[in-house]
């Protein structure tokens, strides 16, 4: 059966274009902006969306599913050796943090002021500690953890170390390429975490 409604646009086209103007001027755009651009109504909009929170909402789910960072966190989570799970884990993010960048700075600078951008920040930052709270027990269980670490500390610390924002600070505001950035980071945090 056909997901698409009376308007022949889909949700997910609805949120493609979505993300296209997100990406281009900035989270605050409107419902009505994001009507005329996939060239609907913005009552059609709200047949999808119902809110301005639940298309951000959407927005960011998608996301997951159209940069499979999901499939790319199982595949990493089943490497055997603990620096290379980690390496593959972050390689994953990193990919993934590239390409979120744009929409993900524009929710991080809304949140203070917009609950449905905080909404969907906290919605996916609470997924992510998830997911990198299963990675760090998995490195506990293998005892590849520095002494020190505990687990809810190590999944501070990747947490923070491995945030979008400080991919900004350095892709942005100092310049480095994804690349470089990429390797610095996933160097840097598995020298601070794991035994060698």
């Amino acid at each position: 059966m056909s997901t698409k409604k009376a308007t022949g646009v889909t949700r997910n086209e609805i949120l493609d274009v979505a993300w296209g103007l997100i990406a281009e001027q900035g989270a605050d755009v409107s419902m009505l902006d994001i009507a005329k651009a996939a060239n609907v109504s913005r009552q059609s909009v709200y047949l999808h969306f119902k809110s301005r929170g639940g298309l951000l909402m959407g927005l960011v789910k998608r996301a997951d599913d159209r940069f499979a960072i999901r499939e790319e966190f199982f595949a990493a989570m089943k490497v055997k050796s603990p620096r290379k799970r980690l390496d593959a884990c972050l390689s994953a993010w990193f990919k993934f943090a590239k390409n979120i960048q744009p929409v993900a700075n524009d929710l991080i600078r809304l949140r203070k002021t917009d609950a449905d951008a905080a909404a969907a920040w906290e919605d996916r930052m609470t997924e992510l500690r998830l997911w990198e709270k299963k990675l760090i027990d998995s490195l506990a269980a293998d005892s590849a953890l520095k002494e020190g670490w505990t687990v809810t500390s190590a999944t501070d610390f990747l947490w923070a170390s491995s945030s979008v924002q400080i991919w900004d600070l350095l892709t942005g505001d100092r310049g480095w390429s994804a690349r470089k950035c990429s390797q610095v980071l996933r160097s840097t945090i598995a020298t601070a975490l794991l035994r060698e």
